[in-house]
């Protein structure tokens, strides 16, 4: 659009505006009358710094690329192959999790637990009795473990 389509598009808004500000005096008293003026003028000042062409580019890049993205088969691969990259990803934390629960108490990634320094959190006596067979077995579990 060349400036007097601009111009032309910008009188017609403050026009209306007016018309709308002089019938919200005239009915709804001040406040409402000065809240129109408000709106009136706008378009105006829109105009004169150029934000209406600001606008109608904004409206148009946005267009564009909305209407690239739903007719363009290229676009609608882009989006499959990354809901595909974050699904392996997901997927591969899970995994992860899973092979942490069941990791091998005897293998090196496991890791075995250090001793914790003389003195500190160690007791010389059985916690259990060996009265109870199956808190025996525990016990012995934990000591073999390392933890006591």
């Amino acid at each position: 659009m060349d400036d007097a389509a601009w111009a032309a598009l910008t009188l017609s808004l403050t026009v209306l505006g007016g018309i709308w500000t002089w019938i919200s005096f005239r009915r709804r008293g001040a406040t409402s009358g000065l809240r129109a003026l408000g709106f009136t003028l706008l378009p105006l000042a829109a105009y004169l710094t150029r934000t209406l062409q600001m606008f109608t580019r904004v409206v148009d890049a946005v267009t564009d690329w909305a209407t690239h993205l739903v007719f363009s088969p290229a676009v609608w691969f882009g989006v499959v192959l990354g809901g595909v990259g974050i699904t392996l990803i997901v997927a591969s934390g899970m995994m992860r999790a899973r092979q942490l629960g069941k990791a091998d108490p005897t293998s090196a990634t496991a890791g075995s637990p250090r001793p914790l320094p003389s003195g500190r959190g160690r007791r010389s006596e059985p916690v259990v009795t060996d009265t109870d067979p199956e808190m025996a077995e525990i016990e012995a579990i934990l000591r073999k473990r390392g933890i006591s």
